[in-house]
């Protein structure tokens, strides 16, 4: 698809006019389905030729999810930086500066207006451990990304501030999960 066919298709305006406005959207809350929802705009997105670029600020680069396996498939960019699981870190340190390499690396991807949408895994939860800087992340996001970037944060404990800023927020609220009964995460559902 032309760039200029590409970019009048990224977004149509209340009143109908295709002029390119990126929307920065939040996934947070308790339940299950931040990532998830992401996932569906990544494939919303794809099938319109966006050019995508998912970050994952805590799944490991060894890990063999179902959407790694997806996106490798569909030629869509994808980086797993983590160590896993946070809260099971046997060096927090190593995972803290991982944490400050993944959001160097999201900043090098968001500047540089290569992309229509691109999503941020994980990173409220990474802002809530304080492993990054709430304040610099949202005062980065506001003065630095492209008017016309899809940009999906996603995580529990979204920051106030970047509430504020977002253009759509979503908080899932957790009614039930197998998880409480003691099932275990299952390949195709959770990974």
């Amino acid at each position: 698809m032309p760039d200029e066919e590409r970019d009048a298709t990224c977004s149509v305006n209340a009143t109908g006019d295709s002029q390119p406005h990126g929307l920065m959207i939040v996934n947070t809350g308790e339940g299950k389905g931040k990532t998830t929802a992401a996932l569906g705009l990544i494939f919303r997105a794809w099938g319109w030729e966006w050019r995508i670029c998912m970050i994952q600020f805590i799944k490991s680069a060894k890990g063999r999810w179902g959407e790694r396996r997806a996106a490798r498939r569909l030629g869509i960019e994808w980086h797993s930086l983590g160590t896993g699981f946070t809260w099971t870190s046997k060096d927090p340190e190593k995972s803290r500066t991982l944490a400050a390499e993944t959001w160097n690396l999201a900043k090098e991807k968001i500047a540089s207006d290569a992309y229509d949408l691109i999503v941020l895994d994980e990173i409220t939860h990474l802002m809530k451990l304080g492993w990054l800087d709430s304040d610099e992340v949202v005062n980065w996001l506001r003065d630095n990304r492209p008017a016309r970037l899809h940009l999906v944060l996603t995580g529990r404990d979204a920051p106030e501030d970047l509430v504020d800023l977002a253009d759509i927020v979503t908080d899932m609220t957790n009614v039930k999960h197998p998880f409480e009964s003691g099932v275990k995460a299952q390949k195709g559902i959770e990974f």
